[in-house]
This record gives structure tokens, C-alpha cells and sequence, in this order.
């Protein structure tokens, strides 16, 4: 059942796949850049939320590849799952183990299916999944938006609908897309001449020339006294289009030739609408042709009567084509999922999608429609700098975090390298004031001892299991923290809890000792504040458990790379 599910979804791929001809020889689209025709519209400035029901609070888990890289295997996350479970981590809400690069092998199967490493995950990856969730757990994988992912390793860029149907059948519950080897589409259209309908025996029924066209935006009609046709130009960018109206006597299939004018030492692309609906990609190849004119065609469906062809390319910078393809793969995610269930009478396993983009386009912008959270920095290192710089990137996208959608500043490195206590306190505070997923990056089977058992002073242990803490970043309002005021060497962060209380960071950047202060009633006028006004306010700080109140000023004393963090509400 799982490889007919995989390969009516590798079928469906197949025919939406197009072919570029150029004069008359069929090249296949650059490898990099095929990709299914159906693209999934998208607006950097679309309010619809992706909305699969997961991830209503920051997701929680592990993830191989800050420790392990390539070195992973079947055995290793079996064990990581078994720490996570004795531990107590599973318990405080930890609940994906996900597989970064080179879970895979280096080639697909014969169906065009992703397969696991045959020597680190000899049984594949569906039995690892129902060991994992036996303990209660979830597993994740991952991929690329790229012709390889980072380790140079099968991807799925142009292979979205198997990929996606291979990890729905598998059970998979959490998905990281990455960005390396991306191609993206150029922004750049062919310039078209005319337009050929013919019939599927090769008979020419009609012809329409650039004249004859509907332009609109800056499309234009340009003549060249070396050539006898005019054509087309200014539908790159997303600027211009052109629609030619022609007229067939029935329904059916109808081969489109379109012919082009080829120049240019750069990729062109263009999106084919049909009626208002069905759309194709065409692709003109960079050409050092001796000859001026190209043809692309493209097998339609017209209807009786009168018809629309519309020319254009959709995107007007690389921030357009990556929130395009990235919401490309999340939509065959959740279609791949339903299908799934139901054809196999099952309940439904959404997944949690990862958007790894790295933030060189503004997914914060697009994201929540597209996934459940994006990378918004480029990889954390194991170093207080790296930290820093990480922080001061995400702090200010506190607008676009919410329910189901959130800013992913990567993954925790508590516990890796020489980070101090202080240092892996001030870390894990950070994400929890931000609503980031807290995605461990360390070996955890290092909580337990030779026996098995948890080490209880474990300090590292301590600080990822503490409750108060989760609570912040897991809190049901769903909004990350607000930079109040800064002085350069020390923030105070300001984020809003449930039940009318707030939580207040006091982080101290710098290698000295510092204090700050803040009261509390300046806040209350702030959007991002939603307490009470109060004569007095119960504050606790949430690492050292010390609790009192106050009338309004709240001071401070830090330590170098460290923070303090009060939940506040008013004294009733």
C-alpha cells in the first residue's frame, strides 16, 4: 500500500512536469530548476496563516546535527529517544527527535523515493518511527530546497509531491528544508513573437502574433528593422503580462508553440495561465545560438469557443521565488498527509514544517503562510558571540511570531562547547523570551549514568528542564518578547503572558558587571504589556525562585553574560 501511495504521487509529479524545446530539439529544464507546474501563489504580504493544527506553541525537541553531523545512525537516535525519556526532557515537553543530513542514501529507488542509509538505518526509517513513537515520541527528517542538501546528499527540489508522500507514509511528524544547492527562478522572461495552437497530430490550427495580444503593465510591443517579426518584451519582474484570445472548436489537448526571441546569457522564465486556472512553467535556456528565434511548447487543454492564454513571470525579486517554493513543498506536505489517511483509513500525523531558509530572504515576511516556523539567521555556533549576534537579529521580528507560525533563531547550543553557566542560562532565557522553538543540539544521553539512570545534578540538565522557564516560551498568548529599552550593554525584554501577567529580561551582553532598572507602571502604556495597574506587584525570578514585590521600580545587579527574569503580575 505505502508504494502505491508513493508512486500515484510520483505520477501525479510526472505529469505536471514540463519540457523546454528550443528550434527543434526537446531539452529537458535545467536539472536544478525543474520543479512541478501547479506553483503555489505567494505574497510577501498575504495575512493567511498556514494552519495545518501544529505548533500552536514554539515546537519542542532534538535535532542530530550540532553534535553528531554526518556521524548518525538507527542506534544513536534510539538512544538519544531512551535519554530523552529517562531524563525528564520528554517530560517537560521535549517531544521530536529529529534526523538532520545524512539520514539518507546517496540515491533515490527506483520509483524516484528517498531511501535511508542502508548501513546506518539498515531497517529504513517507518520501523525507527513506530520505535519512537512507542516511547511517546515524535521523529523528524530532513531535507533541502536545493538540488543537494548541505552534505551533498539527494534533495528535493523538483521532487516536492514524492517527498512529501514518502515521509506521510513513513509517519514522519516534523520536517527541516534547508537552503544549500537552492536554484532559484530568474526573474527574467523570454520576449515572445507569436503563439501556434496545433493539434496533437502536429496540425497548425491557428497563429497569433505579438500585435494581437492584450498587454498590460509594462509590456510593450518592440520592432526590429534586422528581423521581420515584433515581439513582446516587459513581462519580466512581475510587471507586465500578455494574454493572446484564441478560439478552438472542441475540447481537448492542443500543443502551444511559442515562440521566442533568444537572447542573453541568463535563464528566462514564465508562468503559461490557461482560462484564468491551469497554469504550466516554460524555461528559455541562456543561448549562444547562431539563430534569433526559439520555440517552447507546452501541451494545454482548450475548451470549445474562446480561450485565454496569459503570459508573465510572477516573481519580482528572489525573496518571491523562495517564499514560492518553500510554500510550494508545504502544500504538498499537508496534501501528502490527508492523502495518506485517507487511503489508509488512518487518523491523520500533520507535520511540522521547518523553514531553514537562513533568512537572506525575509522569510519572516512570508512564513506563516508557508510553515510553522523559519530560520530567521543564518547557523548558531556553540560561542557566546555567535549567541549575541543570533539574538540581535531575531529580537526585533517580534511582530511576525504567533500561534502556529513562529521565528526560528536555530537551534540551542546549551551544553556545547565552552559556554559558561551564566552563558547557557542567558541562551536558553533568550529563546524562551523570543517563543523559539527550543530545539536541544547536545548528546543528551550525557544526563545519564553507565546505568541508565538520570544524573540528578546534572546543572546543564537543570537548566533545560526548568518549568518556569518552558512556561515562558510555551505560554498559550503566543507572543515573543519586545526589546523595552536598551543601553547598549544591557536589554530589558518585555513579553506578555496569559492571565494578565508579563515576563521581564534583564540581559546583560557585555563582560562586566552591570546594573539596570526599569518601573514597572512605564510599561503599562506599552502595546506589548497587558498588566494591570496596581498599588504593589508580585515579582519572581524564575532561575533563582526569589520572590517579592514591588511598588514599581524593579533593579538589578548582572553578572557578566548573564540575565535575570522576573514573572511579574499585579498584587490583588
Amino acid at each position: 500500500m505505502l508504494k502505491d501511495f508513493i508512486k500515484s504521487a510520483a505520477a501525479a509529479a510526472a505529469a505536471t512536469g514540463i519540457a523546454i524545446a528550443l528550434k527543434n530539439q526537446t531539452i529537458s529544464a535545467p536539472a536544478a530548476l525543474a520543479r512541478a507546474t501547479n506553483a503555489v501563489k505567494v505574497s510577501a504580504k498575504s495575512d493567511k496563516s498556514y494552519d495545518n493544527g501544529v505548533a500552536l506553541t514554539p515546537p519542542m525537541g532534538w535535532s542530530s546535527w550540532n553534535t553528531f553531523r554526518n556521524h548518525i545512525s538507527e542506534e544513536l537516535i534510539l538512544q538519544i529517544a531512551n535519554a530523552l525519556k529517562v531524563s525528564g526532557l520528554q517530560e517537560a515537553g521535549y517531544q521530536y527527535v529529529n534526523l538532520d543530513d545524512c539520514w539518507q542514501s546517496s540515491k533515490r529507488d527506483e520509483n524516484g523515493q528517498m531511501v535511508a542509509d542502508y548501513n546506518t538505518f539498515p531497517r529504513g526509517i517507518r520501523p525507527l518511527v513506530d520505535d519512537i513513537n512507542a516511547m511517546g515520541l515524535k521523529l523528524g527528517i530532513y531535507s533541502s530546497n536545493g538540488t543537494f542538501t548541505c552534505e551533498d546528499l539527494p534533495a528535493s527540489l523538483g521532487h516536492e509531491a514524492v517527498d512529501a508522500a514518502t515521509f506521510a507514509s513513513w509517519g514522519i511528524e516534523y520536517f527541516k528544508y534547508d537552503f544549500c544547492h537552492n536554484k532559484p527562478f530568474p526573474t527574467s522572461a523570454p520576449n515572445i513573437e507569436r503563439i501556434i495552437i496545433s493539434k496533437e497530430d502536429g496540425t497548425d490550427i491557428l497563429t497569433c502574433f505579438a500585435a494581437e495580444a492584450k498587454l498590460e503593465g509594462h509590456a510593450r510591443i518592440v520592432s526590429d528593422n534586422r528581423h521581420p517579426a515584433s515581439y513582446i518584451t516587459g513581462l519580466s519582474a512581475n510587471i507586465g503580462s500578455a494574454a493572446f484570445n484564441v478560439s478552438v472548436e472542441e475540447d481537448g489537448k492542443y500543443i502551444l508553440s511559442i515562440i521566442i526571441r533568444k537572447r542573453g546569457k541568463f535563464t528566462k522564465y514564465a508562468k503559461v495561465v490557461i482560462n484564468g486556472s491551469a497554469e504550466h512553467e516554460i524555461w528559455a535556456a541562456p543561448t549562444n545560438a547562431a539563430t534569433t528565434e526559439g520555440k517552447i511548447q507546452v501541451v494545454v487543454e482548450l475548451k470549445a469557443g474562446d480561450n485565454e492564454i496569459k503570459f508573465f513571470n510572477p516573481y519580482g525579486s528572489r525573496m518571491d521565488a523562495a517564499a514560492s517554493q518553500y510554500t510550494k513543498m508545504g502544500e504538498e506536505l499537508k496534501k501528502a498527509t490527508k492523502a495518506y489517511a485517507e487511503q489508509t483509513g488512518t487518523e491523520e500525523k500533520p507535520i511540522c514544517y521547518s523553514i531553514c531558509e537562513w533568512g537572506l530572504n525575509m522569510p519572516w515576511r512570508w512564513g506563516k503562510q508557508a510553515g510553522n516556523l523559519w530560520r530567521t539567521t543564518m547557523d548558531i555556533q556553540a560561542t557566546w558571540p555567535s549567541i549575541v549576534s543570533i539574538y540581535e537579529q531575531n529580537v526585533r521580528l517580534a511582530k511576525y511570531a504567533g500561534k502556529g507560525g513562529w521565528n526560528d533563531p536555530d537551534m540551542l547550543e546549551v551544553g556545547n562547547g565552552a559556554l559558561t553557566a551564566d552563558e547557557n542560562k542567558a541562551h536558553f532565557t533568550l529563546w524562551c523570551m523570543m517563543a523559539a522553538p527550543l530545539i536541544l543540539g547536545n548528546d543528551i544521553r550525557n544526563f545519564l549514568d553507565e546505568n541508565g539512570n538520570v544524573k540528578e545534578d546534572n546543572e546543564v540538565l537543570k537548566i533545560l528542564t526548568n518549568k518556569d522557564l518552558i512556561a515562558i516560551d510555551q505560554d498559550e498568548l503566543g507572543v515573543q518578547c519586545y526589546r523595552h529599552k536598551t543601553n547598549i550593554k544591557v536589554d530589558v525584554l518585555v513579553k506578555p503572558l496569559s492571565g494578565g501577567e508579563i515576563a521581564v529580561c534583564f540581559f546583560n551582553k557585555f563582560g562586566e558587571e552591570s546594573a539596570e532598572s526599569i518601573n514597572i507602571n512605564d510599561l503599562l502604556d506599552k502595546a506589548y504589556c497587558n498588566l494591570r495597574r496596581a498599588d504593589e506587584y508580585k515579582c519572581r525570578e524564575l532561575w533563582s525562585g526569589e520572590e517579592f514585590e514591588i511598588q514599581g521600580t524593579l533593579s538589578v545587579a548582572l553578572a557578566p553574560h548573564s540575565v535575570k527574569i522576573y514573572r511579574i503580575k499585579a498584587d490583588d
